[in-house]
């Protein structure tokens, strides 16, 4: 099998540590000739600069547009938030097959990135989305009914809005299933991050808001479902880990032997399916709204909840705070009404409208 030359955006992340060990298990497969990271971990970059010697390497947004355009066979965006979209962008325009983990640069830009990408050159990387693609395979689009979206439930499920009341930073953190950073922990747990999934969904499959639906399983061992017409659903199913989307977004639209192990199916094992209660969490039903207005609104409950998030962080914005401050910065944008010639300069000043919108209603909730 020939050896594909990667780029990794976010290498000293999640998304980007995982993917290295990828590498090093399978150096038949994949090369790496490009590095980049935001700065927070300059120790980590180095050693793995040191460890891979890729043809180009910097850390910073700049440095990782620039990374994105370098000659290669994939490029891996793991990179978290809003500063993903001009990388996006360039390994779109590089044509080079985009293994997308960066969820957040796909919303805000919706149809700007879309209509810069050939049929097939984005693959999805969230474990949600991956799971679709390969349940997917398993008939044509006229045959699917609707998409089914898996939800852990994050760390407070069960609870009502009443009980999220003085919930902390450290809880929230403490994700029952996955490790993630703090960004998509924190978003997990107020499920803003099942909301921008949906809207991921339906930019990258075309279904219809109305067909894509969200439920919570608890122990994340399903992924997500496709239903067909007939009434069969097909399932994608394995023990939590990013490995195997990671994997399968390197080497698509072939599978790495051995990437994690599979479900043990000699033992008990129990798959529990639950509503979404949408009065404790109603991130999901405002994304939903931010999706069917388009335009610039999804980069606006993006942006808005991004500093919101980090407002959570530091003690400025209590938990239940975070979703209704969101909803508030929606309400006040004015959509524009050409949305057929957006440009990137559009989405981004959005982006910064919010940011700073919600940072006034931050300050005003002192």
């Amino acid at each position: 099998m020939t050896q594909r030359d990667v780029v990794i955006l976010g290498s000293t992340g999640s998304i980007g540590t995982q993917a290295l060990d990828i590498v090093r298990a399978n150096p038949d497969r994949f090369r790496v000739v490009g590095l980049t990271a935001g700065g927070g971990n300059p120790e980590l970059f180095d050693q793995q600069v040191a460890e891979f010697s890729p043809a180009y390497s910097g850390l910073g947004e700049d440095a990782s547009v620039a990374a994105a355009g370098q000659p290669c066979d994939v490029v891996l965006n793991g990179i978290t938030g809003a500063v993903g979209l001009r990388p996006t962008l360039a390994a779109l325009d590089a044509g080079t097959t985009l293994a997308l983990a960066n969820k957040e640069s796909l919303i805000m830009g919706g149809p700007l990135v879309l209509e810069r990408a050939v049929p097939g050159q984005i693959v999805p990387v969230d474990s949600e989305h991956s799971a679709l693609a390969q349940c997917l395979r398993g008939g044509t689009p006229e045959e699917v009914r609707r998409l089914v979206l898996t939800a852990s439930g994050g760390p407070f499920r069960g609870r009502s809005r009443a009980d999220l009341a003085g919930v902390t930073v450290e809880e929230a953190l403490a994700h029952p299933t996955w490790a993630m950073g703090p960004v998509v922990t924190i978003n997990s747990a107020t499920l803003v991050n099942k909301g921008l999934e949906v809207i991921e969904a339906h930019l990258l499959f075309g279904i219809p808001y109305d067909r894509i639906e969200v439920v919570v399983h608890p122990t994340s061992v399903v992924h997500s479902m496709v239903e067909f017409v007939d009434g069969s659903t097909l399932v994608q199913a394995s023990p939590p880990t990013m490995l195997i989307p990671i994997a399968l977004g390197l080497a698509w639209p072939d599978r790495v032997p051995d990437t994690a192990p599979p479900v043990d199916w000699t033992r008990p094992e129990t798959w529990e399916f639950l509503p979404l209660d949408d009065e404790a969490f109603p991130a999901v039903r405002l994304a939903r709204q931010a999706g069917e207005t388009g335009a610039t609104a999804p980069a606006v409950y993006n942006a808005a909840n991004e500093e919101c998030v980090e407002a959570f962080r530091t003690g400025r914005l209590a938990f239940t705070e975070i979703v209704p401050t969101v909803q508030e910065v929606l309400s006040r944008h004015d959509v524009p009404s050409e949305t057929a010639s957006l440009s990137v300069e559009d989405v981004l000043d959005a982006d910064a409208w919010a940011r700073r919108t919600a940072r006034q209603l931050i300050e005003g909730t002192r």
